[in-house]
């Protein structure tokens, strides 16, 4: 863990700035003005009538992954379109969507995001040091890297800057709960990436370190999603691991490994935190192909959870296209997972069977489907459109 304190200089200078971007004029929270229900229909839905299953080739060829992730984008584009927000729930989409047009070339779901940072002015949500409110830095940051343009950066650096200047709180750790770790972390290493100033990769990586040590739990090798569920237990009395929070860490790891340097010193704990992941995580596939909500209790939920899985799925396939995971063994692993991804996809592009907004295990439908959850399936399918033809199923 390295020292940072004497890199944190200028506070007031930078405080002084990333509040007159915040109240600059004509600057909107479109958020801000949506009702609760407003918010809530724009992140997802569980209609109790979503209409019939879409019939898709389950395979993991390129082509028909992608025909797969262009109907889900299209339909989640379709319901976004005019429509803006920085909330976490939105950001993971934006990022699918990130991926989606680079695997698909096509630029409208880039598109969109890029008008979402135009909205907000390429700010940041209102709460400077927290976490969820970081993630959608991750889309900015891939945009400024296709079409460098100081506007795009300026305001994520400037805030960043001040943040690195305040101190712990001893009594609450940064990132206190696990699925922080997919939403800061990949923007300051990739913001270290583009500036080329390690000063963002050592906030990250101290930052990381305290999360780590509170929340992983080196029997399980998997993390608790906060400190209050040390002690929770499932039904049949093992302990409680959310699969999508699991899911939010093997997303953050595998983005900050893709641009973290190797020859950081860092490198070495995050590859190998990712390797006993994956490890754990291929232990616990349903039959189904896709993992439960609670992982170490299978048999408790009827359902599996889409966006964990997908997360998962994102991960594993990355390993493989970064030569960090065996083929043979994680790519049948792969192939049924996506299968159980494809079998979860309706006729609209609807992908369901995603858990509404929680920090625990829950009870959701079949036709669930919200934003964070299409998000991962996209990050997914553009890691599985490039997995190597040498271990493709016929």
């Amino acid at each position: 863990m390295r020292a940072l304190r004497d890199q944190r200089t200028h506070s007031k200078l930078a405080a002084t700035l990333v509040a007159a971007l915040l109240i600059a004029p004509g600057f909107k929270c479109h958020l801000c003005a949506q009702s609760a229900a407003e918010k809530s229909a724009m992140v997802g839905d569980s209609p109790a009538d979503p209409g019939p299953r879409a019939t898709l080739n389950p395979s993991t060829n390129p082509v028909p992954v992608k025909a797969a992730m262009k109907l889900v984008a299209d339909w989640q584009l379709a319901r976004m379109t005019g429509r803006f927000s920085q909330d976490w729930t939105i950001a993971t989409m934006y990022a699918g969507f990130m991926a989606a047009s680079r695997t698909l070339g096509d630029p409208r779901y880039a598109d969109h995001v890029r008008q979402v940072g135009e909205h907000y002015q390429w700010t940041l949500g209102p709460r400077r040091i927290h976490a969820d409110d970081q993630a959608i830095g991750q889309s900015y940051l891939e945009l400024y890297q296709a079409h460098p343009d100081p506007k795009i950066i300026t305001p994520l650096r400037t805030q960043f800057d001040d943040v690195m200047t305040q101190p712990d709180d001893p009594k609450k750790e940064v990132w206190w709960w696990c699925d922080a770790l997919f939403m800061a972390p990949p923007v300051w290493a990739r913001l270290s990436a583009i500036t080329g100033d390690p000063k963002y990769d050592a906030y990250m990586d101290h930052e990381w370190h305290i999360t780590d040590a509170l929340l992983w739990d080196k029997q399980e090798h998997l993390f608790f999603r906060d400190a209050t569920y040390f002690d929770k237990r499932e039904k049949d009395g093992q302990k409680i691991f959310w699969s999508r929070g699991n899911g939010w860490v093997m997303g953050g790891l595998v983005r900050v490994l893709e641009v973290l340097p190797k020859s950081d010193p860092g490198y070495p704990f995050y590859l190998e935190r990712f390797h006993q992941m994956a490890a754990k995580v291929v232990a616990l596939q349903r039959p189904d192909g896709l993992w439960s909500p609670g992982l170490l209790d299978a048999p408790a939920y009827p359902l599996p959870e889409a966006s964990g899985s997908a997360f998962f799925v994102y991960a594993l396939a990355w390993g493989i296209n970064h030569h960090q995971l065996d083929a043979k063994t994680y790519r049948p692993v792969i192939d049924r997972a996506w299968k159980g991804l494809i079998e979860n996809i309706y006729a609209d592009g609807r992908l369901g069977s995603i858990q509404p907004v929680g920090a625990a295990p829950g009870a959701f439908t079949a036709a669930s489907s919200y934003a964070f959850g299409t998000g991962a399936f996209l990050m997914a399918g553009s890691e599985v459109a490039k997995l190597p033809a040498g271990h493709m199923k016929k």
